[in-house]
């Protein structure tokens, strides 16, 4: 079910993407993109409904009230799995706009996929060795479009999927999460940072163990928390310069710091109420 709902909606994405690339004017594209829109929105709508078929999945999920549609925000979650990609998308279904994740470019030129990312508008970086300026300069160019269209960009600030190894090999000071990269996090915030509404904290915990996302196509996930925290973006830390000021670099270091303490303690609390009482 899921390679055929896929299929048949990438099949559908593609001539609208070629239409997009061949007729790059505002009326078109606003066309194209409304359409595009519409058949991702099918896609996870359709991904929820054969997760739904296989298994019983215990959802908690809290802090979805109040959202908006038709805003801007930042989303920022820790990272187990590919599945929380999907878990991500069935929890803000139509409920905020459209996830969008920065992607390497290298990653454009995937076949099919690389086409998709780019009809969705999804910001494509090119990493520059050493040249941050260069970086954030591709970064707000990739979220000049946004300006005008209600977006969530997404991050992961661990960078990478957690494991015990990488843990130990980060030594982490934190219980369950990895070390946050801060850049990224500072990128998204100088190139549209005054655009967002809010930064949306979320914590994503599988108290029966993190599973892989064969797990999910196999049935075995049956419970599954989530706590979204809507906050707002600290005004000293829009538009700054990261790697050329030392006071932003401070200010900005201490807020996701003070976020990930909470988010490790958050997720401490969650697991230890999960537990079977003692006989």
């Amino acid at each position: 079910m899921l390679a055929a709902n896929t299929m048949a909606i990438f099949a559908g994405m593609i001539p609208l993407a070629l239409v997009k690339l061949t007729l790059p004017f505002g009326a078109v594209r606003r066309g194209a993109d409304r359409l595009l829109n519409g058949l991702v929105e099918g896609w996870i709508a359709m991904n929820g409904a054969w997760m739904a078929l296989v298994q019983r999945i215990r959802w908690e999920v809290t802090g979805l009230e109040g959202l908006r549609r038709k805003g801007w925000y930042l989303v920022s979650s820790n990272h187990q799995s590919w599945v929380d990609i999907l878990v991500l998308q069935k929890v803000f279904h139509r409920r905020v706009p459209f996830l969008k994740f920065f992607l390497k470019r290298q990653l454009l030129f995937v076949p099919v996929m690389g086409l998709a990312w780019w009809a969705l508008d999804f910001p494509f970086m090119r990493r520059r060795s050493g040249s941050r300026s260069a970086d954030l300069a591709t970064a707000r160019r990739a979220c000049e479009k946004f300006r005008q269209i209600p977006t969530s960009v997404m991050n992961f600030l661990e960078g990478t999927r957690f494991s015990r190894a990488k843990h130990e090999a980060q030594q982490s000071p934190y219980r369950y999460l990895l070390k946050p990269k801060v850049g990224g996090l500072a990128t998204a915030l100088s190139a549209m940072g005054e655009r967002f509404d809010a930064l949306l904290d979320v914590t994503i915990v599988y108290p029966e163990g993190v599973p892989s996302f064969w797990d999910l196509l196999s049935g075995r996930v049956k419970r599954v928390v989530v706590r979204v925290r809507e906050l707002e973006i600290p005004k000293d830390l829009l538009n700054g310069d990261y790697e050329g000021d030392p006071a932003f670099r401070a200010r900005m270091q201490a807020f996701v710091q003070a976020l990930w303490s909470e988010k490790d303690r958050g997720i401490g609390e969650i697991l230890l109420r999960s537990q079977p009482a003692e006989a």
